[in-house]
């Protein structure tokens, strides 16, 4: 069985655990902020049955048939949480970085007119241009990840959207994480276990929220 998959079998037995430890961070639960109380109600809790989900389905199932169950590692809960933000953030331009994935998919299906950039590793990666939206899932190769932020972290700009998978999946992912919400550009930051999200804002008061997705 593929590592990945196997990962997601042990992280589904983990998972009522993680959900007791992360209790109090429920559904935007005594967050004050109306800018991270409208992201975590409107987007990371947003159940609105959106017609493409469906049609999404069936690419997975397509895909899966074609390339092997391992483009599903992400789990379908995550890829719907992507193509959220995606439609959220509204970029120009997609930056996916890592091993191809159905996260893809969600991706493309969320801005239809945005260019979209998909590259195996950082140094694959457009040298130059801002970054509108960045998806960066490779967290088994933290050096990759840490490659990828490097390169694109420079070029965010205040609309900029940053989404990492695997902030808390391994001591390293978790040491990067703490590292990049300290870096003097990041504004808000959203830890949702599965993924963290960076906004760039400087006119929003950097905070970093735990939220219990």
């Amino acid at each position: 069985m593929d590592s990945r998959l196997t990962f997601r079998l042990t992280l589904a037995l983990m998972r009522p655990f993680i959900w007791l430890r992360r209790f109090r961070h429920r559904r935007g639960y005594g967050v004050h902020s109306p800018f991270a109380f409208g992201f975590i109600k409107g987007v990371a809790f947003e159940r609105a049955a959106y017609y493409k989900y469906v049609e999404l389905r069936e690419q997975e199932r397509q895909m899966a048939r074609r390339e092997g169950r391992t483009v599903l590692y992400e789990g379908r809960r995550v890829r719907r949480l992507l193509f959220r933000i995606a439609n959220y953030a509204r970029p120009d331009t997609l930056l996916d970085v890592g091993t191809p994935a159905a996260s893809s998919l969600y991706l493309r299906a969320a801005r239809t007119g945005a260019v979209y950039v998909q590259a195996d590793t950082a140094e694959s990666l457009p040298a130059d241009g801002p970054v509108d939206f960045l998806y960066v899932h490779d967290y088994r190769r933290p050096e990759q990840v840490e490659a990828a932020l490097r390169l694109c972290l420079p070029r965010a700009t205040r609309q900029s959207v940053f989404v990492v998978e695997g902030v808390r999946y391994t001591p390293a992912m978790t040491h990067l994480w703490k590292r990049l919400r300290r870096h003097p550009g990041v504004g808000v930051t959203f830890d949702l276990f599965d993924v963290g999200v960076v906004f760039f804002d400087p006119s929003i008061p950097k905070q970093d929220y735990i939220v219990n997705f």
